[in-house]
């Protein structure tokens, strides 16, 4: 899929059954993604990721945009 450069690419819990390590490599290969320019959709519920990366975070809540904000985990 990302041989044609997709302008967006979801990830829906990539590291949901990996090692702490295993999925820090993800995320490290996501943010190269992102960096070449594809906008990268990360769905998750692991908090130490969503803080590490502190980029823009949107949470839903009953279907629902509860927040939107840059930076941490929270809970809505």
């Amino acid at each position: 899929a990302l041989v044609h450069r997709p302008k967006v690419l979801v990830a829906d819990e990539p590291t949901g059954n990996l090692d702490a390590i295993t999925a820090h490599e993800i995320i490290d290969l996501l943010k190269k993604i992102n960096d070449f320019g594809t906008t990268v959709v990360l769905v998750t519920h692991d908090r130490d990721i969503v803080n590490h990366l502190k980029r823009r975070v949107i949470t839903m809540k009953d279907g629902k945009v509860a927040r939107d904000h840059v930076g941490k985990y929270s809970l809505a």
